[in-house]
């Protein structure tokens, strides 16, 4: 329960109250020994034996790490397993029949697949990939919505051994043909399209495009999901067609090393150019094991919900691989969270009686905005542990989400990793620890990190910093254990250490506070504020839901700070306006008060709830947007160009 009376927003991290995790939770709970701290950095990196003993291996591996202070790093070498095979084929004797995945699609139409159910069609679409001569070294491109296909299709390349590599169904034409090209990969599996909001989007019309668009021969599959009967051409194949032929088959898992990869994934594009990161099969699929099931607490015989999409890695690890190598039901939601009505992920947590529900920030402030009446129509029980990840977690959100969805009760694991880590880094173990509103926790066990200057010397507590990982983990992608070095540093003088990028402070407990981004800076008048800090303070003030502030050119500071703030109900924007300013004024300076304060009733994010930054930016500067294609929200972005150019 909570000690004293629960953090005041304004409050330093180190004056927050902590919530210990309750008793009933702890008695359950799948890791509860607060000495697997110690015991894993006494015994690292042997420790991470307890992760691989999770898997089930082909050939045993001959060391759990090989490495010195700097690349090239191995993870369990020797080993070899097939990541299918431990997804499904293992849980067959004891859970053949208990449900793997649970579909709801955006009309309320609903599909469930059992283990053996999941195992058939995988062999069958395995089967129908290597006829059309998939092998060893290609790259199957997945660019499909959130359907049960899209994970039988991932698990039918784990299987053969090949990798794959998903593209977000929201992508432009030209963003799958960059990727496809990057990739080099000659295969694609499509749709004909899918629904949004209650209108149809014509996915193969943009697959068509980008194949064009591709320097070389493309192989295509497409899935008839709108059931139109989209005439394919002479030179696609249609996925039911495939299954149909090759119904029964089995297909033996192909074994592959620790180190051999098991798929591509490019980072979102919200900037820049994408890079793409490969994640092993032994590593990465221990790694992402381990942390479902000792920070989100998955066990078997739970229904486990994680809201991202599997365009992302969080969708990869944590609704695929991670949940689905422990034997749980899994589910996937092809929809969005206030469609047809707000409470939507609360009937769809009724109906299934979800036991954990992972979510982003960003997600939760939204249903702060929408109100507690939505998810007080609904009957939450079920929930156990609740989860966030994708962006920081301010002390406001998280408070609401453990009172309104998990009734006050539920532990709440506010999570840092990066689609280059893999799996989960940062957080408590909700068995174990206290939580801290607004910080994320501590380096898991077994984790290295600490908080250091530019020069990378450590920093006190309480003092803004860069993140650093010291040590070596599981779930790295190939690029660090090769030693390509982009985010890493290795000399004859010091270790081996990741730059993740990340500005944070930790407390005296350790407790890591992530404030963004290093380049997340606004520089006025040569004082650099961060965009964290000032985001928090506006959505510290009452009646403001959510919002995020970025830096605009400025004739007399060179930078002036635009912020975006989105109201919650019955709040005038005057009021709000003086309020915000004052806040900002109070906490950080009147240098940092905003030049623009631009109110509007969303903010631009992607499918899986990161707010896109850098097309507020465009707005604020009157520049060209760009790709929009990742917005899961474009026609927000015609609103608040209007209010800032009027405003």
């Amino acid at each position: 329960m909570a000690q004293g009376d629960g953090p005041g927003r304004d409050q330093p991290y180190t004056e927050r109250a902590t919530v210990e995790p309750p008793d009933w939770f702890v008695e359950q709970a799948n890791v509860t020994d607060p000495a697997v701290y110690d015991r894993f950095e006494r015994e690292w990196p042997d420790c991470w034996r307890d992760a691989a003993e999770l898997l089930d291996w082909e050939t045993p591996f001959e060391a759990v790490f090989r490495g010195t202070d700097g690349p090239p790093f191995e993870w369990f070498p020797g080993g070899r397993l097939n990541a299918a095979y431990n997804c499904i084929d293992r849980h067959l004797p004891e859970r053949k029949n208990q449900l793997a995945l649970v579909w709801e699609g955006h009309l309320g139409e609903s599909r469930t697949y059992t283990y053996l159910e999941l195992y058939r069609e995988v062999n069958a679409f395995a089967a129908a990939l290597r006829e059309r001569g998939v092998g060893p070294d290609d790259v199957v491109t997945l660019y499909l919505p959130m359907v049960p296909e899209l994970p039988v299709a991932m698990l039918a390349c784990a299987r053969l051994g090949v990798q794959h590599n998903v593209v977000f169904a929201g992508f432009s034409a030209d963003a799958l043909a960059t990727r496809m090209e990057r990739a080099d990969s000659a295969y694609l599996i499509t749709c004909d399209g899918y629904y949004r909001r209650g209108s149809a989007v014509a996915q193969k019309n943009k697959a068509d495009n980008a194949r064009i668009a591709v320097d070389h021969e493309v192989s295509v599959v497409v899935l008839d999901r709108l059931g139109r009967d989209v005439h394919l051409g002479d030179d696609y194949d249609d996925y039911h067609d495939l299954l149909a032929a090759h119904e029964g088959a089995e297909i033996e898992p192909v074994p592959r090393a620790a180190d051999d990869p098991l798929f591509r994934i490019y980072t979102s594009g919200t900037t820049g150019q994408p890079k793409a990161v490969t994640h092993t099969t032994g590593g990465y699929l221990a790694h992402v094991a381990w942390t479902a099931r000792s920070v989100l607490d998955i066990k078997p015989e739970d229904t486990y919900w994680c809201s991202a999409d599997i365009g992302w890695i969080t969708g990869h690890s944590y609704i695929v691989y991670g949940p689905l190598a422990l034997g749980t039901t899994t589910v996937l939601y092809n929809g969005t969270a206030d469609h047809p009505e707000k409470d939507r992920l609360w009937e769809l947590i009724e109906k299934y009686a979800v036991d954990v529900f992972y979510t982003a920030p960003t997600a939760v402030r939204a249903f702060m905005k929408w109100g507690e009446e939505y998810p007080q129509k609904h009957d939450l029980s079920s929930l156990r542990l609740l989860g966030t990840v994708g962006e920081p977690m301010d002390a406001r959100a998280w408070e609401w989400y453990r009172e309104h969805i998990g009734g006050g009760e539920c532990p709440v694991v506010d999570t840092w990793w990066q689609t280059e880590t893999g799996a989960i880094l940062v957080s408590t173990l909700p068995g174990i620890d206290e939580m801290k509103p607004g910080a994320a926790g501590t380096p898991l066990p077994g984790i290295e990190a600490s908080v250091v200057d530019r020069s990378g010397t450590a920093v006190e507590a309480n003092t803004a910093g860069e993140l650093v990982v010291t040590r070596p983990w599981p779930g790295m992608p190939r690029a660090l254990l090769d030693g390509t070095n982009w985010g890493s540093i290795s000399d004859s003088a010091e270790k081996w250490r990741y730059y993740p990028e990340d500005s944070v402070s930790a407390d005296e407990d350790g407790y890591i506070t992530f404030l963004g981004r290093i380049d997340d800076a606004i520089n006025v008048a040569g004082r650099r504020f961060s965009t964290k800090e000032l985001e928090s303070t506006v959505a510290g003030v009452d009646g403001v839901a959510e919002a995020a502030v970025v830096g605009a050119d400025d004739e007399r500071t060179g930078t002036a700070v635009y912020a975006f703030a989105s109201p919650e109900d019955g709040y005038a924007e005057s009021e709000l306006r003086d309020a915000i300013e004052d806040a900002v004024v109070d906490a950080i300076g009147g240098i940092a008060r905003p030049k623009k304060i631009v109110f509007t009733p969303d903010l631009p994010k992607t499918r899986s709830g990161k707010v896109m930054r850098r097309l507020l930016t465009a707005v604020a500067n009157d520049e060209d947007l760009g790709d929009t294609s990742a917005l899961r929200n474009p026609e927000i972005l015609g609103e608040i160009q209007s209010t800032t150019r009027t405003k």
